[in-house]
């Protein structure tokens, strides 16, 4: 069983931000923040898996208050370097069990996260963690991408998800047990600790938007809009990741 503490430790958390760039850039962060920020009205907001507060804080900083679950002791103190318990509230522990606290309009999970826990009935019991949060009629929200088994060439179990200068993902699949591992590979003459390469390796449960939608239900959601990314593009069969917001509709 992988130790996610130790997955997510100093050196993920002090190297996970890329400011003004990648899932930080202002065209992945604008349209996430004014989603969630509607999403969740005049009402409070709690973050499944915070990190290092890459959605939390602009999200904070466009008037919605923010609370927020996260396992990694890591990720949670290079969150407070950028934010005070005062400003955004951090509960340490498991997105299935931990409580930040209750009545809250909407509850967000997003970039993949949910993936994380890599068993199913983790996966229902985060939903079912999701519903005691939220007030009746509350939010979830869910980012996620959709598996691209179809890339995979017969008898052979991955794929490159993305090839450029200096970086290159490989998913490799255990389609069995709807496993992933995705290896990140950086190199180049770039790299702070002067190595040629480094390699990191983060496993994944892949779930179907069927799947998805099945665990929502027996948590006491449905399924109000699916969208293929966060300026509300349609999804189709071809969309490569979607974002699904489900209504709790049972308390």
């Amino acid at each position: 069983m992988i130790n996610q503490q130790e997955l997510w430790d100093h050196d993920a958390a002090q190297q996970y931000d890329t400011p003004g760039e990648g899932m930080f850039s202002p065209e992945v962060l604008a349209p996430t923040v004014e989603v969630l920020s509607e999403l969740a009205g005049d009402g409070p907001a709690v973050e499944f898996a915070i990190g290092t507060g890459r959605v939390a804080i602009p999200l904070s900083g466009a008037g919605i208050q923010v609370s927020g679950i996260e396992l990694s002791h890591a990720m949670i103190s290079r969150l407070r370097e950028k934010a005070g318990e005062d400003r955004i509230a951090v509960v340490q522990g498991d997105m299935c069990e931990a409580v930040a606290g209750e009545n809250f309009s909407l509850a967000f999970l997003v970039f993949n996260t949910i993936a994380n826990l890599l068993t199913q009935d983790e996966q229902v019991r985060c939903f079912q963690n999701a519903a005691r949060h939220l007030a009746p009629g509350g939010r979830f929200v869910i980012e996620l991408w959709v598996p691209q088994l179809r890339s995979l060439p017969p008898g052979h179990g991955g794929t490159v998800e993305v090839s450029r200068p200096g970086y290159l993902l490989v998913d490799t699949y255990d389609v069995l047990h709807q496993h992933v591992i995705s290896h990140h590979v950086q190199f180049g003459p770039d790299l702070a600790d002067g190595r040629e390469a480094r390699i990191g390796r983060t496993p994944h449960r892949y779930i179907w938007p069927s799947e998805l939608d099945l665990m929502a239900r027996l948590a006491g959601f449905e399924l109000e809009s699916r969208w293929a990314d966060w300026d509300r593009s349609e999804f189709t069969e071809d969309s490569r990741s979607h974002v699904s917001v489900y209504r709790l509709t049972t308390v």
